[in-house]
C-alpha cells in the first residue's frame, strides 16, 4: 500500500533527534521524504529513526549545494529542520526565500526554545526544555529530586510529534487554500502542553504542585509500580472504583477496612507500604497469572529486550525487524491506506539522481 501520506514530498535538513522522528513518521506514512545529508554522513540501517528516507548529499554551503538545495525545495510539499533559529536564514534557505520561490511550502522548524524568546539561541537538550516548562518538576518520588524521563517527552512528544502533527496540519491548510506558512514547533510549549491536564487539575485544587504525592504521579497506592518476589517489577492502575476494589479482592483485603476510602491521601503512605509488601511475596509471573487481562489495570513492567517477544505485541506486530534490528513499527494504524512495509535507512548520498537537472 501506499500509505495515508503518498504523494507528498517533504525535504528533510538532517539532523538529530527529534527532527529525523519527524521524518520517519512523515515517511512511514507514505510521504517521500527526501534527507538532505553532510559530506561524510552515515546512516546505519538499525536505527529506526533514519527509515523510510531518500538521501542526498550536498555542501550547502557551497553555491552549488545551496542551489541544488533550493531546486529541491522548489519541488516539494514541505520541508523540516532543526537548526539554531537564524542558521536557515544565514544560509539562504530561510522561509522568506523557500516560500517566496514555492508558495505553497510548509516551512517546518523544530528547537528546544521555538524561534522567539530570550532563550531562543541558547544550546539545550530536552532535560532542559522540559525543566522550563514545568514537566521535569512532576516526575520523581516524594521528597526526591526530579528523574528525567530519558527524552521521551520533549524531543518526541513535546518536539517531533508535535512537528509532524504541525506539518501534516499545514498541508491541508494548503490544499484547503491556505498559502504556506512557517510552522514554529518549540518542545518547551509543546511539552506545556502535554502536561494541560495537570495544569487543569492544578487550577482546579485536585492536584498539587508536590511531585510524587498525587494520583498519577506514583503517590497513590493504587497507581504505582512494585518491586516482586524475583526482583521484576509490576504496575497497577486501578483508579476506578470498580477496579479498585478488583485489586483488593485479588490481593486478599477486599475485607481490610484499612484499604477503604480510597482516595484519602492520608492513607496513602501507609498502604503503599503494605502493597509493597504484598507485591513482593510473588514472582512477577505469578502476579500476571492473578491480574493480566482483567480489570484490575495491571502490566509487567517489561524491558526494552521483553517487550517485543510479549504475545500481545506479537500479536499485533508492535515491533518488527528492519536492517537486522527489532524496532517499533509504524504507528497509528488505518484502516483503508495502510503504512507501507518500513524501508531501512539508506546508504548516504544513495539518491543523487534526485538531483540530476529535470
Amino acid at each position: 500500500m501506499a500509505g495515508a501520506l503518498s504523494g507528498i514530498r517533504i525535504i528533510e535538513f538532517a539532523g538529530i533527534g527529534p527532527g529525523p522522528f519527524c521524518g520517519m513518521m512523515l515517511g512511514d506514512h507514505g510521504a517521500e521524504v527526501i534527507r538532505i545529508d553532510r559530506p561524510g554522513a552515515r546512516l546505519d540501517p538499525r536505527d529506526a529513526l533514519s527509515r523510510n528516507r531518500k538521501s542526498v548529499i550536498l555542501d550547502i554551503k557551497s553555491a552549488e549545494g545551496l542551489a541544488a538545495a533550493k531546486a529541491l525545495c522548489a519541488t516539494a510539499d514541505g520541508l523540516i529542520e532543526g537548526f539554531r533559529p537564524g542558521v536557515m536564514e544565514r544560509l539562504g534557505l530561510g522561509p522568506d526565500v523557500l516560500i517566496a520561490e514555492n508558495p505553497k511550502l510548509v516551512y517546518g522548524r523544530m528547537t528546544g526554545w521555538g524561534q522567539t524568546g530570550p532563550y531562543a539561541q541558547a544550546a539545550g537538550h530536552d532535560i532542559n526544555y522540559i525543566a522550563l516548562s514545568g514537566v521535569l518538576h512532576t516526575i520523581g518520588v516524594a521528597g526526591g529530586k526530579p528523574v528525567p524521563p530519558v527524552n521521551y517527552v520533549g524531543d518526541f512528544g513535546g518536539g517531533a510529534m508535535f512537528l509532524a502533527f504541525g506539518m501534516v496540519a499545514g498541508l491541508l491548510a494548503v490544499k484547503n487554500g491556505a498559502p504556506g506558512q512557517v510552522i514554529d514547533a518549540a518542545m518547551t510549549d509543546g511539552s506545556a502542553l502535554l502536561a494541560g491536564m495537570s495544569y487543569a487539575m492544578l487550577a482546579q485544587g485536585t492536584t498539587s504542585d508536590v511531585p510524587g504525592t498525587n494520583l498519577l504521579d506514583g503517590g497513590a497506592p493504587f497507581y504505582d509500580t512494585y518491586v516482586c518476589a524475583d526482583g521484576k517489577f509490576v504496575a497497577i492502575g486501578s483508579i476506578e472504583p470498580q477496579f479498585y476494589a478488583l485489586l483488593r479482592e485479588r490481593i486478599g483485603l477486599a475485607d481490610d477496612p484499612a484499604f477503604d476510602a480510597q482516595f484519602d491521601k492520608t492513607a496513602w503512605p501507609a498502604r503503599k507500604e503494605r502493597l509493597a509488601a504484598i507485591f513482593a511475596s510473588k514472582s512477577q509471573a505469578e502476579w500476571c497469572a492473578l491480574m493480566e487481562m482483567t480489570d484490575v489495570c495491571f502490566a509487567p513492567v517489561l524491558t526494552m529486550a521483553e517487550a517485543p517477544a510479549h504475545p500481545h505485541n506479537q500479536a499485533r506486530g508492535t515491533f518488527i525487524t528492519i536492517g537486522g534490528a527489532i524496532q517499533p513499527a509504524p504507528a497509528p494504524r488505518f484502516s483503508a491506506s495502510p503504512a507501507p512495509s518500513p524501508r531501512a535507512a539508506p546508504v548516504a548520498g544513495a539518491d543523487a539522481a534526485l538531483l540530476a537537472p529535470s
